[in-house]
Parts: structure tokens; C-alpha cells; sequence
């Protein structure tokens, strides 16, 4: 049976502020992206997203990001080798002591927003975060975008990765996501979602912008839990994926 991991970025609120709906999505997913507190998150819904994520059987995997809270991670930096490297495993060894608190190992890292798009054409970048990734130790997967730099980085530090694509977010021609502030970049049709979501976990294709079929490798799929109708979303998903006898589970 085909099957495919499906994650959502979790506890993206911070202090008395929500983000995303994710006491109903979690049900819905198989595994966790957790804000670090770089661009989201603090201690207390770190703990409280990490318990969710186990009370559902979840993987919980790290998410971390540049330091910017104001724009949400999402707001290119410069940085160096060892700060990326530093802050990746900064962020992921809190996310991994709060999974251990609650009887579970971390399971991933995927970097969020910036840090993931920079580093998915940055080799040096993705060295650095791959690196953080291998210091964790405990056989850590990291998720990155599929035909990125980041994969390759995993292959020479000896990290597992998997295969990253995207259910709500749209392609450019080179296998990259089409950046957020064009026209485009997030899909917010539910029938297009699936339509997009099923040619690249059955036939390993998503169509880019242009019109352009783009080869991709589906090892696990993201959905975004701060995009309205994430619950839909995720809803839609899981009810095509049964249609079409495709298996959800995290990989191991």
C-alpha cells in the first residue's frame, strides 16, 4: 500500500495568542512540526502542543526557524554557517526535552518559513542545519524540500531525510515554492489541494505555475495549520487518501 506522511506546523501561538486550530488538527495528522520560539511558541505551548502530539500518536519534530517573531519567520537573513548551526540545534534540543518529558523521543527537524526556502538553494546553509540535525543524535530525521540542497546536506552528515512537498502552497518551474507575496503561492481550493496532492503521491509529478510538470519525491506532505480551512484542508486529504488507498503514517 502507498503511504505518506502527513505534517502540519503546530503550536505557532505564543503567550496568550493562538494560531491555527490545532486541537482539531492533530487528530488529523501524523506528525508535528513544533515551534521553537524563534518565530513562534514559548515553553508553556511547546509543552502543551508536544502533549497533544503524543495523546494522538503523533511524531513531535521541531521547527526551527531565524530568530524573528515580528515577521513570523518569514523574512530573509544573513547568517552565518555556525549561528544557523547553532540555532537549529538550540531550538530542536528544547522541542526534543519537552518530547522526552512526555515519553517520547523527537522524532524530526524541519526548519520553518525563511530558514527552510534559504536553505533549500543554500549549500553552506543547509551543511549547518543538517549538521545540527546529525548533534542531536538518537537517529533524527530532517525534512526538507524535495530535490533541495538540504537533502543533499543530510546525505553527507549521515542524516535521514525525507522528501518534503506541499499541499497549500504552489511551485515554481525548478521544483521551488513559489514565494509568498506573488500571486499564486498558496492554493486555496480544497479540490486543487487533493488534485495537486494525489499526482505527486501517485505519480511523483506537481504541476508548477507555468504549467510545467515538475518531478518531486512525496516522502511526507505539509499542510499549513495557520491557513483558514486547515481543518478542511486536512479533512479533504484524509478523505481522498481512503478513496484512493493511500496509508497516513510518520515515517520510521
Amino acid at each position: 500500500m502507498t503511504s505518506i506522511d502527513l505534517n502540519c506546523d503546530m503550536g505557532e501561538g505564543f503567550g496568550a495568542w493562538t494560531m491555527g486550530d490545532d486541537a482539531s488538527i492533530m487528530p488529523l495528522i501524523s506528525s508535528a512540526n513544533v515551534a521553537a520560539g524563534f518565530h513562534a511558541g514559548d515553553p508553556s505551548t511547546i509543552r502543551a502542543t508536544v502533549r497533544l502530539a503524543v495523546a494522538h500518536g503523533v511524531a513531535v519534530g521541531a521547527h526551527p526557524s531565524l530568530p524573528d517573531l515580528a515577521g513570523f519567520g518569514r523574512r530573509p537573513m544573513k547568517l552565518s554557517p555556525n549561528e544557523a548551526h547553532d540555532l537549529v540545534l538550540y531550538q530542536s534540543g528544547a522541542v526534543a526535552a519537552f518530547a522526552r518529558a512526555a515519553g517520547v523521543r523527537l522524532h524530526h527537524v524541519k526548519p520553518h518559513g525563511a530558514l527552510y526556502n534559504m536553505a533549500a538553494t543554500d549549500a553552506a546553509l543547509s551543511d549547518a542545519i543538517a549538521g545540527a540535525v546529525a548533534a542531536l543524535g538518537d537517529d533524527v530525521l530532517l525534512y526538507g524540500l524535495s530535490g533541495s540542497a538540504m537533502l543533499e546536506a543530510a546525505t553527507r552528515h549521515r542524516v535521514r531525510a525525507v522528501a518534503e512537498v506541499f499541499a497549500d502552497r504552489s511551485y515554481q518551474p525548478d521544483g521551488t515554492l513559489t514565494p509568498r507575496g506573488q500571486p499564486g503561492a498558496m492554493i486555496t481550493d480544497e479540490r486543487a489541494s487533493v488534485e495537486q496532492v494525489l499526482s505527486m503521491v501517485e505519480r511523483g509529478v506537481v504541476r508548477a505555475l507555468n504549467g510545467a510538470d515538475v518531478r518531486v519525491a512525496a516522502g511526507t506532505l505539509c499542510l499549513h495549520g495557520d491557513q483558514p480551512g486547515a481543518v478542511a484542508f486536512a479533512r479533504a486529504l484524509r478523505a481522498a487518501f481512503e478513496r484512493h488507498g493511500i496509508a497516513v503514517a510518520a515515517p520510521h
